[in-house]
């Protein structure tokens, strides 16, 4: 499947897809030294970002989330890019800042957990592993 986006952080990327319905909170809720997701009761919690597509429809929290997001990715435990139906501040700095490739005004409820995702600028094309 395809769609188009718009634009966050331009690049390409691809990787497997890591998928939740529940907004993202970076400080507090996800571990800068890992990767792995540590909010108390998120879907995520104890999977790891790292090196995945990460979707989710936005996020929320303080502010620190950007730079949580930016020693994730000089950790090497950052997510490849991220993909979301609205983007707000917090994230979109992250990814900036850490050169993270990130679209939005994506509809998110068809990509599925391990789906191969390729980003390229404003398109996102996914292929399901199941």
């Amino acid at each position: 499947m395809r769609a188009r986006g718009r634009v966050i952080k331009s690049g390409e990327a691809e990787g497997k897809a890591l998928v939740s319905k529940e907004p993202i909170s970076f400080y507090g809720g996800v571990d800068p030294k890992t990767g792995v997701v540590t909010e108390k009761k998120h879907p995520l919690k104890g999977k790891s970002v790292a090196g995945k597509v990460l979707v989710f429809p936005n996020g929320k929290g303080s502010t620190v989330g950007s730079y949580i997001i930016y020693r994730l990715k000089k950790n090497r435990k950052a997510p490849v890019a991220i993909v979301n139906e609205e983007s707000e501040p917090i994230v979109a700095t992250g990814a900036i800042i850490s050169d993270i490739p990130m679209i939005d005004h994506v509809h998110i409820s068809k990509i599925k957990n391990g789906d191969l995702v390729k980003i390229k600028g404003e398109v996102i094309a996914w292929k399901s592993s199941h």
